[in-house]
């Protein structure tokens, strides 16, 4: 299953990103996926749920954009959407075309709380 080590690098990330960071519980993660991915965002919500179990990161809500397709025509220059991934340009007809938008896969954000001073003192 892709989406399982996707987020298994994702995760990998958010916890020593937190650890370094003095993060005691992450509540909010913020994730950016292109739909030519090809990434099931299900599959994604049930293995974040996984992988969190037994760490800072357990009940954290995960928040998933997904970024719809767009191209770029290289023979007359219009950017258009893609919705039906057709790979021709709705203006002139062309086949030579950029895809500019629908490729992202990246951790945009993750919000958490910090120890509070006084534990963190003892």
């Amino acid at each position: 299953m892709h989406e399982f080590s996707v987020m298994d690098s994702l995760m990998r990330l958010i916890l020593e990103h937190a650890k370094a960071g003095g993060i005691a519980r992450v509540t909010r993660v913020r994730m950016v996926v292109g739909r030519l991915r090809g990434l099931d965002l299900r599959q994604l919500r049930g293995c974040f749920e996984i992988l969190a179990e037994d760490t800072v990161a357990e009940g954290a809500e995960l928040d998933i954009e997904a970024v719809a397709p767009a191209g770029c025509c290289r023979d007359c220059g219009e950017e258009f959407d893609i919705p039906d991934y057709t790979l021709r340009c709705p203006h002139c007809g062309g086949g030579q075309i950029d895809i500019t938008r629908g490729r992202e896969l990246h951790l945009a954000s993750f919000d958490g709380t910090r120890e509070p001073a006084a534990a963190a003192g003892q």
